[in-house]
């Protein structure tokens, strides 16, 4: 799919229509958005800017790493975008992350994303403001600033998800719950990960001139660098408590493993006495106790009973049961 964003007279962000001829010229200080594109559209988009096919498809690999790369007058900056993610097998969202490529090429702004994402949505739908498509430099800014604090609302969400699972397993130790506050905490490995790696690209496109930067920029990329520590910070708390809180849970079902098998061995230990006793009087040899007498049978039943009394008594003392 091909976006083309621009500014309209009151400055407000349009998407082109679709029965729009798309030219060089046309493209010049414009926003081309590509989602998911087939090779027809990356071959259209590629012949129009003069930019590398391989270049736009390098944010089509879930496993590219954020970088940027500068190639003659060419500047691709790679990120980690956080995505919500839908299990039909669950009841519930995950999180991870795919890779957004913005690509600079003279007066060229191009981005590609494999999926749909609420980052490039909020500057298409107008809940970015002052968004202007032919100051390219800022808007990849603002960009960098919109990645950062879409992990913090994300981070949030992945916090009070934990927090409502916490509250059911402290009712009921199910496998459901504690499987989904495992996908959670795997959702932070992957953030923490995606955090760091963008850290390092701002905080390269802070230091150095891989794009010409003005006043207000660099209050943006200032901005961006902020939020995404901020954002690295926060992983890492909410990645220790979930560590923490796992490790906590493990401990209390081990304890209550280890009381479930020692009641078992207590009652296995009390029933014992008894069947020993009937074993060797069960044996032909002689000896019961009023062998001849019909109470001979109850004597032996009694005497089971009282020595299996007396055993879970000793038993009770001893905090077996």
């Amino acid at each position: 799919m091909i976006d083309i964003l621009y500014n309209e007279s009151n400055k407000n962000l349009t998407v082109c229509s679709d029965g729009v001829e798309l030219t060089s010229d046309f493209l010049v200080n414009k926003w081309v958005n590509l989602i998911n594109p087939d090779d027809r559209e990356v071959e259209k988009i590629a012949a129009l800017t003069g930019i590398e096919e391989d270049t736009l498809k390098a944010a089509l690999d879930e496993e590219e790493r954020a970088r940027i790369d500068k190639e003659d007058d060419c500047v691709t900056i790679l990120l980690d975008v956080p995505i919500i993610e839908e299990d039909p097998e669950n009841d519930y969202y995950t999180y991870g992350t795919i890779p957004l490529g913005i690509i600079h090429k003279d007066n060229y702004l191009v981005t590609v994303c494999l999926k749909e994402n609420s980052i490039i949505n909020d500057f298409k739908y107008g809940r970015v403001k002052n968004v202007e498509t032919q100051k390219s430099t800022r808007l990849t800014f603002q960009l960098l600033y919109a990645v950062s604090t879409k992990y913090l609302y994300y981070l949030r969400l992945i916090n009070k998800a934990s927090q409502r699972v916490q509250s059911t397993l402290e009712k009921n130790m199910s496998n459901d719950a504690i499987l989904e506050m495992l996908d959670l905490q795997k959702s932070l490995v992957y953030f923490s990960t995606s955090i760091s790696a963008n850290d390092a690209v701002i905080e390269k496109l802070n230091k150095q001139s891989y794009l010409k930067k003005y006043e207000e920029d660099q209050d943006v990329i200032e901005d961006a660098s902020i939020e995404n520590k901020q954002a690295a910070e926060m992983c890492s708390i909410y990645r220790e408590i979930m560590n923490g809180t796992m490790e906590a849970y493990g401990t209390i079902i081990s304890n209550n493993l280890n009381g479930i098998m020692k009641v078992l061995a207590a009652l296995t230990l009390v029933l014992s006495v008894p069947t020993l006793i009937a074993s060797l009087f069960g044996m032909n040899l002689g000896g019961i106790p009023g062998e001849h007498s019909v109470w001979g049978f109850g004597v032996v039943c009694a005497v089971s009973f009282i020595l299996a009394v007396i055993s879970g008594i000793f038993l009770y003392k001893k905090k077996m049961f």
